[in-house]
């Protein structure tokens, strides 16, 4: 009685061990390049971000909070655009132009400050205002956008700050909506996070892609931001202060397949020449960092992905090509292998899981067995 009753316990637990333990043994050696983040041309001093918003691509590099000189400008027309929604072809509120304002336009000649001709009794659009705060650096057209809006400068700079403060942006503090003022500071990071909350809008993208724009009074006026137009660089904004240094937050488009993709390279306290020129060299070689060496891995019918089995294993064949594409600033190309559960023998072909790819698109691989393979023994079951 007690060796049947040993038998029928030894039987049992032979029985419920496949399934307690279902290719415990089975291992996998994937065949990819062996990849590490991209070698990224952060600049030599100040500060840095990168962020591409489609590939989930966040870094910054000295992430400290500086003065933003004219990138403050980029908040401006966040605020404003919230406010006053403005499609591609509208024009939006227009204002007249008072001797007051041709006063504030005369002081800040006298500072130096970037500015664009006005005259008592022009009429400005709110559309003319953001092509020449955006594109041309107008403080004189911030103060125009901020009374518009708020009715004050300083109305207008409390709600750039509660804009900033849900945004997430810590630190990030605006004292003027144009920049001169060295009191209004934030990060590279936070400022390319704001520059690709900005980028949606049609109209702005369409406004910093210009190398130049007519005013009705100022006339054509040049852009500030460089590089604009090379290289697939569509603007967003640049700045100076002697505070700042060269300041430059850089789109830079390029194509995956059928898909593109925008990079925004930032750069803050760049110092040397005018300013903007080491500013916009240091943006653009980031950005060109980042878009930059794309990686392929094929993978061909046949392919051997694994190993599977018991304690005799076969090889992992991959069950048709495939190629992924990927970019090594994503980090290393995301690759998981989901197995099925086996408890019985395996047949040569039969589909012993998944390989599961995150490169431009998700992909699932069928992965199949190379070689038959015998279930285990008792003997290997219960070691």
């Amino acid at each position: 009685m007690i060796l049947g009753a040993a038998l029928a316990s030894a039987i049992i637990i032979a029985m419920q061990l496949p399934l307690m333990h279902p290719m415990s043994r089975a291992r996998l050696d994937l065949r990819v390049p062996e990849t590490t983040r991209a070698k990224i041309a952060w600049p030599e001093s100040g500060s840095a971000a990168l962020i591409v918003p489609s590939l989930g691509v966040t870094l910054s590099h000295n992430n400290s909070l500086l003065p933003i000189a004219s990138l403050t400008k980029m908040m401006t027309a966040y605020v404003v655009l919230k406010k006053l929604p403005l499609s591609i072809g509208e024009t939006g509120p227009c204002m007249t132009v008072s001797a007051a304002d041709v006063a504030t336009y005369h002081a800040m000649i006298q500072s130096d400050q970037s500015n664009a001709l006005v005259s008592v009794g022009e009429q400005l659009c709110e559309f003319d205002l953001l092509d020449g705060l955006l594109v041309h650096s107008a403080n004189n057209y911030s103060v125009l956008l901020a009374n518009m809006v708020a009715g004050s400068s300083a109305n207008f700079v409390a709600l750039m700050n509660q804009t900033a403060a849900s945004m997430g942006f810590v630190g990030t503090h605006y004292v003027d909506p144009s920049g001169y003022d060295p009191g209004s500071v934030s990060t590279a990071l936070d400022q390319g996070l704001l520059a690709a909350q900005l980028m949606k809008s049609p109209l702005v993208r369409s406004i910093v892609a210009q190398t130049s724009v007519t005013l009705p009074v100022a006339g054509t006026v040049g852009s500030y931001t460089p590089y604009v137009g090379v290289d697939h660089v569509i603007g967003v904004k640049s700045g100076r202060t002697l505070a700042a240094g060269g300041c430059d937050v850089m789109a830079m488009q390029f194509l995956d397949g059928t898909q593109m993709h925008t990079a925004y390279a930032v750069v803050l306290d760049q110092r040397g020449g005018n300013l903007l020129g080491p500013a916009g060299d240091a943006a653009l070689a980031l950005a060109q960092s980042a878009v930059a060496g794309e990686r392929t891995l094929s993978l061909a019918t046949g392919d051997v992905v694994g190993r599977i089995g018991w304690a005799h294993t076969v090889p992992v064949l991959s069950a048709r090509s495939s190629s992924f594409h990927w970019w090594p600033v994503q980090g290393s190309l995301p690759v998981s292998v989901v197995f099925e559960h086996f408890t019985h023998s395996i047949r040569r072909g039969q589909r012993v899981g998944w390989l599961i790819v995150h490169a431009r698109r998700l992909e699932r691989i069928a992965l199949v067995a190379g070689a038959p393979v015998s279930p285990p023994s008792l003997w290997q079951r219960l070691r």
